[in-house]
């Protein structure tokens, strides 16, 4: 707690000695100091989605499988504890009802810089286990995912320590994205402010209502211009005024040749947001093109 004390006052204080860069979980080709890739053509009907960027590929999802395994029990006999463990030791059996859920089955797709993303699908089609595959969290069972940067999650469970007041938070959040603490000395206020918790950056974050919470989240995420930024439900909890100036934040991660990826179960966020949506359904890639096109064929269906 010291240490973190003694970092907190320098925020205000003289720069120290940079902190070294978070690594990358892999890299994609680049076309060239000067060259352009071609953009991959969509499964939308043969039709190219809009707006599409022409530049380098950030994101390259080559057949990709996630699969888990997931160990239950359905009977007395069979649940996990010590008792039952040691008879299926001596009886040399073997753990019970195992099962494999196949979660992502054969995704491929390229991204590009200033690609915004929209990822829909119902609920359990495999839409943040894909982000979390992209962010280097989940290993593929097959295929694989390749980042140009390091790409960045940011979901309604982001880690924050709640234990700890907003300002601290917002330290430890900006230094863990591998930010230099003048950087961090000179976003403190933006966070502060487009996060709009005000004096509540004194308070610990227990004391913080879901919104408030999720809006300091995107202020710290959004702070730092991000190769790849993933961001997982994180604008649901946030109010109407905040969701826009969360939209015009996106937008201007695009304009800086960043790339992102966006699950929101309100469509019209992605529609205004994104310049291209993919449609997951059962784990699968049903649709990928332009957002009107797409959202139009995932309502009716």
């Amino acid at each position: 707690m010291a240490e973190l004390t003694e970092e907190l006052s320098l925020v205000k204080g003289e720069e120290p000695a940079v902190p070294a860069k978070a690594g990358t979980n892999g890299k994609a080709d680049k076309a060239g100091k000067d060259g352009k890739a071609d953009p991959e053509p969509a499964t939308n009907g043969g039709k190219a989605p809009l707006d599409v960027p022409t530049g380098t590929p950030t994101v390259i999802v080559d057949d990709l499988h996630i699969v888990y395994r997931v160990y239950g029990a359905a009977t007395d006999a069979e649940k996990g504890n010590a008792v039952n463990a040691l008879t299926r030791m001596l009886k040399r059996q073997g753990r019970p009802q195992m099962k494999e859920v196949h979660a992502v089955k054969g995704v491929s797709f390229v991204a590009y810089h200033g690609d915004a993303i929209g990822i829909v699908g119902r609920n359990g089609s495999g839409k943040s286990t894909l982000l979390r595959a992209i962010a280097g969290l989940l290993p593929p069972h097959a295929g694989a995912v390749y980042t140009d940067g390091q790409p960045s999650l940011l979901g309604v469970n982001a880690a924050l320590m709640r234990d700890l007041t907003g300002e601290r938070n917002i330290v430890l959040g900006c230094y863990a994205m591998g930010m230099t603490p003048a950087e961090v000395r000179e976003k403190f206020q933006e966070i502060v402010d487009f996060s709009g918790i005000d004096e509540f950056v004194q308070l610990p974050m227990s004391t913080y209502s879901s919104g408030m919470g999720a809006r300091l989240r995107f202020a710290i995420s959004s702070a730092k211009t991000h190769d790849v930024l993933l961001i997982d439900e994180a604008l649901a909890t946030g109010d109407r005024e905040f969701r826009k100036k969360s939209e015009k934040r996106i937008r201007q991660i695009r304009e800086e040749a960043g790339t992102v990826f966006l699950v929101a179960h309100d469509l019209r966020v992605i529609e205004e947001t994104c310049n291209r949506v993919i449609w997951l359904h059962k784990g699968k890639i049903k649709m990928d093109g332009d957002p009107k096109e797409v959202l139009a064929a995932y309502n009716k269906g």
